[in-house]
């Protein structure tokens, strides 16, 4: 059984967090300044505006560690990685460049060029990528014929 996969849109969270945190820090003025006008604490009001500053600044560090990845181009790890090349490398083809990057929270994108002996539908290679490896979900392949024996023994890394 496959455990549930839960997405999460960082727009929608981060929107609403955003809303969250300016309906917060307003409260948090009007109770400053109904405290500061009749019971004399005037220190509420700037106590009240670091509060919600440490509330909003530690939320936008944890969006920031959860999209930074996302942001920068974070690669899959090389373990998958390394299953990825293993499963596409059979029968005479060679993978010359494979690219893999995150595109969303439990999606990645993939460019792939081969190097291929013989004719190869890259359609069904598509669909057994995605098949296979499940978090692959932009795919692009590139193939390229050489008939030569001599390209069988070229090494690439």
């Amino acid at each position: 059984e496959h455990e549930p996969v839960h997405h999460h849109d960082h727009n929608l969270r981060a929107a609403y967090f955003h809303v969250l945190a300016d309906a917060l820090t307003s409260v948090l003025a009007i109770v400053a300044l109904v405290f500061g006008k009749y019971m004399g604490l005037t220190f509420l009001d700037p106590v009240m505006g670091i509060v919600g500053a440490v509330i909003i600044t530690r939320w936008a560090w944890g969006l920031m560690k959860q999209t930074s990845p996302i942001l920068l181009d974070n690669s899959i790890g090389l373990d998958k990685k390394s299953r990825i090349k293993h499963f596409l490398e059979h029968d005479g083809v060679i993978v010359t460049d494979l690219h893999i990057w995150k595109v969303s929270a439990e999606h990645y994108a993939a460019i792939v060029s081969l190097l291929v002996h013989s004719d190869i539908d890259a359609v069904q290679l598509k669909q057994q990528l995605e098949s296979k490896f499940s978090q692959l979900s932009h795919i692009t392949i590139e193939i390229n014929q050489c008939p030569l024996a001599s390209c069988k023994s070229i090494s690439y890394s």
